[in-house]
């Protein structure tokens, strides 16, 4: 589980995010919408470490100030918009990259048989020798997903995941971010922009405005058409689709806003 609270951030004098309160709970996908450019991958960064806050975080029930940066690190796997492999690697180095930190020494077995394992659990260990700059976006996105989970982490963090593929592989992505988050217990925190995927495969939604988080709940209670006005300034309808999930269509942008 993962408690914020009290979480501000700047850029110099720019507020980015003030006062930012949440949980997120293990077996759960906690989604983060809000317009482009409100904070949404700043507060991701936040929350895993790569960028200094006020406020406070707690991982597990424990500060981050508690933890070494050796054993945070185990903890919790990040996995940015713009993740990517420059250097010539196959797909079994890489997912191996994310388990032992690099690949200048030798690999014992028990590790070869550890990355083996999660690219089985993901159905990409056909894919173990070829090269990633040979991959579709959705073979390497699995790859990325694969080298988060090499650490065995308890919190993953995603950052659009789905940015690069069309529907078919975006579905078939969370499709298996869900599954995984149920069957290994994870608190997974995930920014989305396609409304459609959040309604369907959220647990929870938290909407950022002005750097503040300005509603928390299910995607029924969250994806409103008074919400979507007020946050997106955006006109829109929304229809139950026949398995029960919110599909919303924008109608029009809200000119009084403009």
């Amino acid at each position: 589980m993962i408690e914020v609270k009290d979480l501000s951030f700047a850029y110099g004098k720019t507020t980015i995010l003030k006062d930012v309160n949440f949980i997120a709970k293990p077996k759960e996908i906690t989604a983060i919408i809000g317009a482009n450019g409100i904070g949404k991958s700043t507060l991701l960064k936040n929350i895993c470490g790569i960028l200094k806050n006020d406020g406070e975080i707690f991982y597990s029930g424990k500060n981050r100030s508690q933890y070494s940066p050796n054993e945070f690190t185990k903890r919790i796997s990040y996995l940015s918009q713009d993740s990517g492999c420059e250097a010539d690697l196959n797909v079994f180095e890489v997912v191996l990259l994310g388990r032992i930190g690099n690949l200048n020494y030798r690999v014992s077995d028990e590790e070869i048989e550890k990355v083996e394992g999660i690219l089985e659990r993901l159905d990409i260990r056909k894919l173990s020798s070829r090269r990633i700059g040979e991959l579709s976006g959705g073979q390497r996105q699995r790859v990325f997903i694969a080298q988060a989970l090499a650490s065995e982490p308890e919190i993953l963090i995603l950052d659009e995941p789905t940015s690069s593929l069309d529907l078919y592989y975006q579905f078939e992505m969370l499709e298996m971010i869900k599954n995984l988050t149920v069957s290994e217990s994870f608190t997974t925190i995930t920014t989305l922009h396609q409304l459609n995927l959040v309604s369907r495969f959220a647990d929870s939604v938290i909407v950022l405005d002005e750097g503040s988080v300005y509603k928390q709940g299910t995607p029924e209670e969250v994806l409103t058409i008074e919400l979507l006005k007020n946050v997106y300034k955006m006109r829109t309808e929304i229809f139950r689709t026949s398995d029960g999930y919110t599909n919303i269509v924008p109608v029009c942008q809200c000119n009084e806003w403009r």
